[in-house]
């Protein structure tokens, strides 16, 4: 009966450490794609997020994306949104 035990528990020394600044877009140097493999997520000021496409903790800030606006290259603009970040594995 343990081994059942031990097979539905989560393993969390096989993740990676959450770094200080991480984003989604694969072109930004802050790119992690080991993170990306386990589900992570973002609170801003208590409340958690799910329209964050990259942070800073040390500095306090998340970027998400402005409704339906585009830059020249077709990406989303991005807002700046200041406060106090957690990130964490769900």
């Amino acid at each position: 009966m343990t081994d059942i035990q031990n097979d539905t528990q989560i393993d969390t020394s096989a993740r990676p450490a959450l770094p200080d600044r991480l984003a989604v877009q694969p072109r930004s140097p802050h790119y992690n794609a080991a993170i990306f493999e386990h589900d992570i997520g973002i609170r801003l000021n208590g409340k958690e997020r799910f329209d964050v496409e990259e942070y800073c903790i040390s500095e306090g800030w998340v970027k998400v994306a402005a409704a339906k606006a585009l830059d020249r290259r077709g990406q989303p603009l991005l807002v700046t949104v200041k406060g106090v970040v957690e990130a964490f594995y769900r």
